[in-house]
């Protein structure tokens, strides 16, 4: 083991997030540098440190010391004193001003510092003001530099021991002995599970009601990222004892605290068997009822006038059905209209000619999607631009500390839109589009702009799976009944041709389809073990497909019930990077958390980062439009990976950059495969299927019938038969929990 004592005279890398640090240290005895890696808590510029662990050498830097201990302290010569003050390690002080201040205090000089801060005043140079600002600096480096050696005791990490101590200062220490489950509340990036951990080893008892209460809202917030929006009493409260280990009774006294707390609440049900909310999804679920119901106003116009404006528009010899025209009649007379249907049933038809109609009337019309691509398919078939709801309410960000909201129930998790109650959307139609993929959150946002008097339509295929984030929205505003809902079904003649089409409304309804039949765009192809389906998977991807439906084989997605398993997307795109984009000397890579990146990797982003920001470049590189927010499902190809600038340039549709830092990495996955989940919303020129087996909780009609309905020109289903009639026989859907349907029920008085 060897020993180095010095002054720290360079921090050259640091891992904010772990504490990994590089640094040279100028020996106290001969001066020399030495180079020093290993984790530490806090340090800067300018202090001693005492540092002992084993000499290493690195194959490009040389001789390293490998720190496994270390201690640091305020310097104690009057050299390395005036080195740490000029160092810039206190604000305002620089080489000149640190010189004069050894100068006049000498070895005294720290002492004066934290005891007669007003004696610095005598320095040429510091006022009065300045003594006790560079006082205050010291003692909150001393005070910090404790605070990190105590939290790292408790395993945390020094990104989130910052975050502490800037949040509750020296009280900090109390608060962990008293009751660590606050820091779950206050602190973003720390949850429940953290926080016990912190608790356990602070000693707090198991029937802690500090505990209890955290364990509750923890237990809510696992339903949420299930999709609920509450849980029924009968299910939350034994659930949150087995979790905890106490009592159901400790959890039921618990439960009235919360709710005086404000931080539950609960809706009364006639069995008994009562919803409890997280409370900011009971305001949401609350407003977004009272909404809905106040937009729903009545017209007068008469049907047979607006059938005969119908046969006036000019639509070029497309005839409508009996139900499209029910749906003008009703877009026309009603403040909220739900249409839906399977594809090839007419929605788009109905949509255009429901904007024709009112473009005839001069009214001010809004179109918009849930994500990027479905607003792009909204541009395309209408003819007309359509945006993403996160633009159309002019989103934006909040600072960088509070993107994640410190409660884990907080709405719309770091987004500000500017289109709101004070400020709402100028229109007269807003008309959304994939209704099935919008959660609760977004639909209270979206509601927040749309005034009274703006008719609101919302389009949706309801057999679709539900939306990935908390709420049932499309679902429970067709069972409440408390709006007109025109349900297309006629499979029309052209969309009649396909086979996607055709087979996915036969799985829809529970029939099997002849996966035996010659088809052009329905394939089956049998394979019965997991390495094979692989093998014929990357051969369609990488030579047969791209030529057959005039698509880069980047534009073809493989998308598969799971995440794990011998066919999971962890284990899938590991294999298909290595032969759809191999290592090779023109692409440069990086490993960053265990995985391999490379220039040309096609990757997803995988949570909202409404801060991102991103640029558009035109001819000659020249940036031809920029902005922000880069969302969850958004598929884009790494261009660059620069490890001088320490980040990764990624280029998603319609030509937007976006630069990640090598520590935000996290935010995206490889998109060789993604789950049936991750496809909502979206639209592939062909789809590949692997299915051999699975957890039947997966493998499921709703899941299959959404894969499917994703193909715009090609579905390769690649497996055994059984799998997927299996699937089509499996009406198993995972039960979410809401009361948004409910609620509106009784608001209304018991629907339409």
């Amino acid at each position: 083991m060897a020993v180095v004592k010095g002054y720290i005279e360079k921090i050259k890398y640091r891992n904010e997030e772990n504490g990994y640090t590089v640094l040279s240290v100028s020996g106290a005895e001969d001066g020399e540098e030495y180079i020093l890696v290993g984790t530490f808590s806090w340090l800067s510029e300018g202090e001693m440190i005492e540092a002992e662990g084993r000499e290493t050498v690195h194959p490009v830097y040389g001789e390293q010391l490998a720190v496994e201990k270390y201690t640091l302290s305020e310097p104690d010569d009057l050299v390395s004193m005036e080195r740490y003050l000029g160092s810039g390690a206190i604000k305002g002080v620089g080489a000149a001003l640190a010189r004069r201040i050894i100068k006049k205090f000498k070895q005294d000089t720290f002492r004066v510092m934290e005891e007669e801060p007003e004696k610095l005043a005598q320095v040429k140079g510091i006022s009065e003001r300045m003594a006790m600002q560079i006082a205050d600096q010291v003692e909150e480096k001393r005070d910090m530099r404790q605070a990190m050696m105590f939290l790292q005791g408790y395993g945390i990490s020094i990104s989130l021991a910052v975050k502490i101590y800037k949040e509750y200062g020296p009280a900090l220490y109390s608060i962990l002995k008293k009751n660590p489950y606050q820091l779950a509340d206050d602190i973003s990036g720390i949850g429940f599970r953290m926080a016990d951990e912190i608790a356990a080893r602070s000693g707090i008892a198991v029937d802690s009601d500090f505990r209890i209460r955290s364990g509750i809202l923890y237990t809510l917030f696992q339903a949420s990222a299930g999709g609920n929006t509450c849980l029924p009493g009968l299910l939350l409260i034994p659930r949150a004892a087995a979790l905890l280990g106490v009592t159901e009774e400790d959890v039921q006294r618990n439960l009235m605290n919360l709710q005086i707390d404000g931080k539950i609440q609960v809706r009364k049900r006639p069995d008994g068997n009562n919803l409890v909310y997280a409370a900011a999804f009971y305001h949401m679920e609350d407003a977004v009822a009272h909404r809905l119901l106040d937009l729903n106003i009545s017209g007068s116009e008469p049907e047979e006038e607006i059938r005969k404006n119908l046969d006036s528009l000019g639509d070029g010899g497309i005839r409508l059905d009996e139900l499209q025209i029910q749906a003008v009649v009703q877009a026309v007379n009603r403040g909220v209209l739900i249409i839906t249907g399977g594809p090839g049933t007419g929605k788009t038809t109905t949509i255009n000619t429901i904007i024709r109609y009112f473009e005839r009337g001069d009214l001010k019309i809004l179109l918009a999607a849930p994500t990027g691509r479905a607003a792009k398919r909204m541009t395309e078939a209408t003819h007309r631009e359509a945006k993403t709801i996160h633009r159309l309410l002019e989103i934006s960000g909040m600072p960088r500390e509070d993107e994640e909201a410190k409660s884990a129930f907080s709405g719309n998790g770091g987004a500000v839109f500017g289109r709101n109650e004070d400020n709402p959307l100028e229109a007269d139609v807003v008309i959304i589009d994939e209704m099935s993929m919008v959660d609760i959150s977004l639909m209270n946002a979206l509601l927040k702009a749309v005034s009274i008097g703006t008719r609101l339509i919302l389009v949706g295929d309801v057999d679709q799976l539900p939306s990935v984030g908390p709420g049932n929205v499309l679902r429970d505003l067709i069972r409440s009944g408390c709006f007109p809902v025109v349900r297309l079904t006629r499979i029309f003649r052209q969309a009649a041709m396909s086979d996607i089409i055709v087979n996915a409304h036969r799985i829809n309804s529970g029939e099997h389809p002849d996966l035996a039949k010659p088809s052009r765009d329905f394939l089956f192809i049998r394979r019965e073990d997991a390495n094979a389906v692989i093998s014929c998977m990357i051969t369609l991807v990488s030579r047969k497909l791209p030529g057959y439906v005039h698509a880069d084989p980047y534009d073809i997605q493989i998308m598969t019930p799971m995440r794990r398993g011998p066919l999971g997307v962890e284990r899938l795109n590991g294999i298909l990077q290595q032969y759809l984009n191999p290592p090779s000397p023109k692409r440069r890579e990086k490993e960053l958390s265990g995985q391999i990146w490379r220039e040309g990797d096609k990757v997803m982003q995988i949570r909202n980062n409404y801060q991102m920001q991103w640029t558009k470049q035109g001819a000659k590189g020249i940036p031809a439009g920029e902005g922000t927010g880069v969302y969850n499902g958004d598929i884009g190809v790494i261009r660059e990976i620069n490890d001088f600038a320490e980040n990764v340039t990624v280029e998603f549709d319609e030509g937007r950059r976006a630069v990640y830092p090598f520590d935000e990495m996290d935010n995206l996955e490889l998109a060789y495969a993604i789950t049936i989940h991750k496809s909502q919303g979206t639209e592939y020129p062909a789809v590949v299927l692997p299915l051999l087996s699975g957890p039947r909780v997966l493998m499921t009609r709703n899941l299959l019938y959404t894969a499917v309905t994703r193909a715009k020109a090609c579905v390769c289903i690649v497996g055994i038969a059984d799998t997927v009639h299996r699937m089509i026989d499996n009406e198993m859907e995972e039960k979410r929990y809401s009361g948004l349907g409910d609620l509106l029920r009784e608001i209304s008085g018991g629907g339409i």
